[in-house]
């Protein structure tokens, strides 16, 4: 089969944010104990961090980190994290039923991010909490001295300011099982005060407040509206939250909701921009895109777990190959709406729905998704690129027309490179596509790579490394087009230098 990819330099879609490539750190099964923190492993260093996991993290070059949480945030309280560990309280987590002992809060997590290179994106209480908590937990961490939250920040131990600038107004306040679900109307109301209080503490952050928590919600449309009539003008981010699975084993069906994606954000976009033009703002608001992933592999098992343990083995799926192409198409989606989407954070990050897997007192090791994330946050930082297609598609009944072939392309100005990411949904035809790229002058390819071949359900694992993207040269370069082929089912990057 035959495509055509046309990338036009003036064709920009808008600058990436680079905490496009934020994650997620929840307490949560063993994402922060035995995945971040260990102290007992080989690995760990002087602050009880495993550095095989560190490594890991570093290598995806993460810019930002969204924590505590997800649901355990809203019956958190932070002052429980900080402190002398001997004298931090052992609690009844109760969004996850687990045992938290506190062993790691705030000033770990701050330490950690440092050490891994990465910012935090901090989230506050407002389901057992309210606008005070969250006024004493950035004064805490922001305020440089001389108050009582200040001042015992520097008598833990950090003298300087945490200086957090992006916050979250709580999470997921539309869900039912959110501890203290509130309606719109009174969810809208509480942000916008906790907005305001905030503000005054410190009016140089930024603040995102909760959209629906995925679009299936029964309040999806109307719960943005009413929040941001509440809100537009206090915060800066509204947030989406979406998980995808393919229970049905349908790879044609699963492949197409990197489609529905793009269609979710376009909604919210639009219900953005209304509530914009009904109070005749000059500010746009943009989207924090803060909890996306695939989430279905470990649904049932997870309801046998018993109940009250510390660090129970939760969400703790192992991703396929056909995971890996999804979350590929993902990222293209989210390039593609880069004008709109500044922030979104793969959830999660370690053990839990994780690019990244540990053994207690064993390795750590990458998942299938590792690799398409990994490619992405490093090639895919400058200029994002509408990319013109002509591509024979096919009709997935609920979603609409899905091409089989599907692309992004990012210019670095600074290294004067292109980087072309694109999938190959086809099952059974390679792809023979003409690449065409004008006001550029392309003076040769850097490499091209693919993630193809693998049975749809083949796994990575602690001994052998099965999934990974090879080095391949499946392209003829003439002039200004590039004659590529796209195996089957694969996940592509060909990188050119330009000029």
């Amino acid at each position: 089969m035959k495509a055509g990819i046309k990338v036009n330099r003036q064709q920009e879609i808008g600058i990436i944010d680079e905490r496009l490539y934020s994650s997620f750190l929840e307490h949560m099964g063993r994402a922060v104990y035995e995945g971040v923190y260990e102290p007992s492993h080989k690995t760990s260093d002087g602050e009880g961090f495993r550095q095989d996991v560190s490594t890991l993290c570093q290598a995806l070059k993460i810019p930002m980190i969204r924590y505590p949480g997800g649901n355990f945030v809203s019956g958190y309280e932070w002052q429980d994290g900080i402190g002398p560990k001997e004298q931090r309280p052992v609690r009844l987590e109760l969004a996850w039923q687990s045992i938290e002992t506190n062993q790691f809060g705030l000033h770990e997590f701050m330490n950690w991010c440092q050490k891994i290179g990465s910012q935090a994106m901090m989230a506050v209480n407002l389901g057992t909490r309210g606008i005070s908590e969250a006024r004493n937990l950035l004064e805490y961490c922001n305020f440089s001295s001389g108050t009582y939250w200040s001042d015992l920040r520097r008598k833990n131990g950090q003298e300087e300011p945490f200086a957090i600038k992006t916050w979250c107004l709580g999470n997921e306040m539309d869900g039912p099982w959110q501890i203290g679900h509130k309606t719109a109307e009174e969810y809208g109301r509480l942000a916008e005060e906790t907005a305001k209080v905030m503000k005054l503490v410190d009016p140089t952050i930024e603040l995102v407040v909760c959209g629906s928590s995925f679009r299936e919600m029964p309040t999806y449309g109307e719960w943005e509206q009413t929040v941001l009539r509440h809100t537009y003008e206090h915060v800066d981010y509204l947030s989406l939250h979406q998980y995808y699975g393919n229970q049905e084993d349908d790879i044609g069906k699963y492949l197409a909701r990197a489609v529905e994606m793009s269609q979710f954000i376009q909604e919210v976009t639009d219900i953005c921009d209304q509530i914009q033009k009904e109070k005749q703002s000059d500010k746009q608001m943009m989207l924090s895109f803060d909890e996306w992933n695939i989430w279905y592999h470990t649904l049932e098992s997870d309801k046998e777990q018993a109940l009250w343990q510390e660090a129970p083995p939760l969400l703790q799926d192992i991703y396929t190959f056909e995971d890996a192409l999804l979350l590929g198409s993902m990222l293209i989606t989210l390039l593609k709406h880069a004008d709109r989407v500044k922030i979104a954070c793969l959830a999660q990050l370690v053990n839990v729905i994780a690019p990244i897997m540990t053994e207690k007192e064993g390795p750590a090791w990458k998942q299938t998704i590792y690799y398409p994330f990994q490619q992405v946050s490093h090639y895919g930082r400058g200029v994002a690129l509408a990319t013109e297609l002509a591509v024979d598609h096919y009709v997935v009944e609920g979603i609409g027309e899905i091409p089989f072939v599907d692309s992004v392309t990012v210019y670095q100005p600074d290294d004067q490179t292109l980087t072309i990411f694109a999938i190959n949904r086809h099952q059974t035809s390679a792809m023979e596509v003409e690449l065409v790229v004008e006001e550029f002058v392309v003076e040769g390819v850097m490499g091209s790579s693919e993630l193809a071949g693998y049975d749809l359900k083949a796994i990575n694992t602690k001994d052998q490394q099965r999934v990974v993207p090879c080095e391949v040269e499946n392209y003829y370069l003439e002039g200004q087009s590039l004659q590529l082929t796209l195996a089957p089912l694969s996940w592509n990057v060909i990188r050119l230098k330009v000029k």
